[in-house]
């Protein structure tokens, strides 16, 4: 059962990166958008859409918001591309996890600058 759930999420992924890819809305700028993970519930009732957003807070959560207004039609675009006999409920969320791994690239990059500071001493 969770091979299946895991396939199927895999394939949502795909898909609604693919339909939020070629949303003609103005107010998202694509290239900003990635679709991380998708984790749908055992019995596909709903779905969690991880979003990556590369913007501010203000930018994100109006992103957040577009998209989920535009939930519906991104279900129904998504639901003709994909073999699923029910098609869950988007729930789209925030994701943090690109914006933390650059933070946290950039600190390690200091780290490396000053010990390579102190190594020409």
């Amino acid at each position: 059962m969770q091979n299946r759930i895991n396939r199927i999420n895999e394939e949502l992924q795909k898909v609604i990166a693919e339909v939020i890819r070629n949303l003609k809305d103005p107010r998202i700028n694509h290239s900003l958008v990635s679709v991380v993970n998708v984790a749908a519930a055992s019995d596909l009732s709903q779905a969690k859409v991880y979003i990556s957003v590369l913007a501010d807070d203000e930018e994100q959560n109006k992103v957040i918001a577009q998209l989920k207004s535009a939930e519906g039609f991104i279900r129904h675009e998504a639901s003709e591309k994909i073999d699923l006999r029910v098609m869950p409920k988007l729930l789209f969320t925030l994701d943090h996890s690109i914006q933390e791994g650059a933070h946290i690239n950039e600190i390690l990059k200091q780290i490396e600058r000053k010990d390579s500071l102190k190594g020409s001493e």
